[in-house]
């Protein structure tokens, strides 16, 4: 299950075969109903034997609860993991989009692990991220974290740092480098939004691919952090953002390289992220797998 802010995915892994996904709008203002359109969506897909759930949230991964979500108003201090549990009678996993999305990386369709340090980064309505060492997603001691749209990449520090606000803060990735700053250069620029620079970049408008370039920049300043901090052996980047390919995703590789310290991570390979908009469910059903197979 990936729920998202503006939908919702299901999908049964039976086996190494993962079904078509079912979606529909997510319910974001009411917990209850939210609650109810997950349960009744996985219910439809017959019966499990456990549910992995992704979510744009901070998680706290004692007992799966949600934190904090900058998108989905219903899932604000809400105790996901035993609620669902509770509903579906099943052993349900529950972690932060970004991770389970770069988990579904991590590993091929029979399910064997393919890097052992791999970092991923969503650029959608907001940046997620994720971070897998040795097939399973990284954590922070008491949540999920790898919060890379929440890193701070433009703050003025002469007279002290900036003062506290409401996420995302003009001073992060996030505010930056998403979607929604994609749709603000698009505007400036004469186009409806982020959607129709990127069709307008890939039949070659000037305007549209220097857009792109500089939003693919913005995202290599994270990249480039990233990489300081851990050198992967791959970062992958997904989210609806990189349909645009290249044109995205080229700039943010010249960029991080650029910014990265002589000699510091020449052989980390930077590229385009294989499952699209299946990277959250299938990494949900993995996440289910590997937690589910660890327990026994």
């Amino acid at each position: 299950m990936d729920v998202g802010g503006t939908k919702v995915a299901v999908a049964l892994l039976d086996g190494t075969t993962l079904a078509d996904s079912l979606l529909e709008p997510t319910a974001v203002d009411d917990p209850r109903a939210l609650l109810d359109q997950i349960s009744r969506m996985v219910r439809e897909l017959g019966d499990v034997s456990a549910v992995g759930v992704g979510v744009p949230s901070v998680i706290r991964i004692a007992d799966g609860k949600v934190m904090s979500t900058t998108n989905i108003a219903a899932f604000r201090d809400v105790a996901l993991r035993d609620a669902l549990t509770e509903r579906l009678g099943v052993p349900v996993h529950v972690d932060n989009d970004g991770n389970l999305a770069t988990l579904s990386e991590a590993w091929d369709d029979d399910l064997r692990l393919l890097y052992r340090s791999l970092v991923g980064v969503t650029v959608g309505t907001g940046i997620g991220s994720g971070i897998v060492l040795d097939g399973r997603p990284l954590h922070g001691s008491r949540t999920s974290a790898v919060e890379l749209g929440h890193l701070t990449i433009s703050a003025d520090p002469t007279d002290g740092a900036p003062p506290a606000g409401t996420a995302p803060l003009p001073t992060s990735l996030e505010h930056w480098a998403s979607g929604r700053a994609l749709d603000r250069l698009a505007l400036a620029r004469g186009f409806s939004d982020g959607s129709a620079v990127t069709d307008a970049a890939q039949t070659g408008d000037p305007r549209a691919i220097d857009a792109l370039r500089i939003l693919g920049e913005r995202v290599g300043i994270g990249i480039a952090s990233l990489i300081t901090l851990l050198e992967p052996e791959v970062v992958v980047v997904g989210g609806g953002v990189s349909r645009a390919g290249e044109l995205l995703v080229g700039p943010a590789r010249e960029a991080a390289r650029r910014l990265l310290l002589p000699g510091l991570g020449t052989d980390t390979e930077i590229r385009v992220a294989q499952h699209g908009p299946r990277a959250g469910v299938r990494g949900a059903a993995l996440l289910a797998r590997i937690e589910e197979s660890t327990a026994r």
